[in-house]
């Protein structure tokens, strides 16, 4: 009877008491989240609950195991098992905590600081430092896994006298990739490029959707993904139309003809960006910038409150103005001049060829 009673109590007694804490842990959390509503840690800290609970059953049974006396030939193995779920539980509920602080303080900052610039550099500083924190607590805890077994310590002087040789080796074999591992710290914190900015990089625009620490991933206007070394913002030069704030100034040419009515056309302009919703009312010009035997370049100025409002703006410009030449002034748009030029001495009449004339373009 006793053989049966011992295993009950100890197992019974560990899983009752890991249920009974980690049901006191979570309605202390509830409750003090219920007081203090301006902190969010306390709440997140409730999804700790779960691995808590993991950690206490798993070192409770590992310090009570052989007080059971079941099956005593292989308690060493089942010694080893648990104490594999406990680093690894352990490593767990680290990484659950730090997430939890991360996140807290970030979202602390974005309330108090109302400056989006601000606000995306922190969000990619405290993801990357999260994502640190992940790995080395991952590679701790596979370190603390691989020890348990007597193999792997015996074999730990043999390792360690060989350190100095097997770093230079994989420092070399991993220049890439360490590379990228410091490119990523140094974007984390030196404020080149953060999460949500607007870039351009080898002629694509798009908004920063992920940054890690080997790579960082672009989403353009189509939905398209471009992944990218981050090793490439530290080393080449790109466009990012998010420094300084999100405002933009836009363009839009015309090739006019030399009678386009441009005070007219100065006049439409500012009637089509008044019922334009994307323009932010900043500032507006229209002015002639260039001239040819044959056209004008009209080039109008528009602005907006960011990248994706300034391209609204800029094709309704573009698609009213035009349409408002070709409605009322049809003689402005360009023309295409040909005439029969003068018989040659031999009495033929050479061909002309006429310039192609370049039609509205976008800006």
């Amino acid at each position: 009877m006793e053989n049966v009673l011992r295993p009950l109590i100890v197992v019974g007694g560990s899983v009752v008491l890991t249920v009974v804490v980690g049901w006191l842990a979570d309605v202390l959390l509830r409750r003090t989240d219920e007081r203090h509503h301006e902190t969010p840690l306390w709440g997140l800290l409730r999804r700790c609950r779960v691995p808590l609970q993991v950690v206490l059953c798993t070192a409770l049974l590992r310090g009570s195991y052989r007080q059971t006396k079941i099956i005593e030939d292989h308690s060493a193995a089942i010694g080893r098992a648990l104490s594999l779920v406990l680093i690894g539980s352990t490593a767990w509920l680290v990484v659950r905590i730090a997430t939890a602080v991360v996140e807290s303080s970030y979202t602390r900052y974005a309330t108090a600081h109302r400056d989006p610039a601000r606000v995306r550099r922190v969000r990619t500083q405290v993801t990357l430092i999260q994502r640190v924190v992940t790995a080395i607590v991952g590679v701790v805890a596979a370190g603390a896994m691989l020890l348990t077994f007597p193999a792997m310590q015996a074999a730990g002087t043999s390792l360690l006298a060989s350190a100095g040789v097997l770093g230079i080796v994989a420092g070399v074999a991993a220049q890439s990739t360490l590379g990228n591992l410091f490119a990523g710290l140094q974007i984390a914190f030196g404020d080149m490029v953060r999460l949500g900015d607007t870039v351009v990089v080898d002629g694509e625009w798009g908004t920063v959707d992920e940054i890690t620490l080997t790579f960082l991933t672009v989403r353009t206007w189509d939905e398209r993904r471009i992944t990218m070394p981050v090793s490439y913002f530290t080393s080449k030069p790109f466009e990012n139309w998010s420094r300084g704030g999100a405002e933009m100034t836009g363009t839009v040419f015309f090739q006019l003809d030399h009678s386009a009515p441009i005070p007219r056309m100065r006049e439409k302009l500012h009637d089509v960006l008044r019922d334009c919703a994307a323009w932010d009312g900043r500032d507006w010009g229209l002015a002639v910038t260039d001239t040819t035997p044959n056209t004008i370049q009209v080039r109008a100025l528009v602005t907006a409150k960011d990248a994706d409002d300034i391209w609204t703006v800029r094709v309704t410009v573009r698609e009213q103005l035009v349409r408002w030449l070709t409605d009322r002034h049809p003689y402005a748009l360009p023309k295409v001049n040909t005439a029969w030029s003068e018989p040659t001495p031999n009495g033929h009449r050479p061909h002309t060829v006429s310039p192609e004339i370049p039609r509205t373009g976008r800006g």
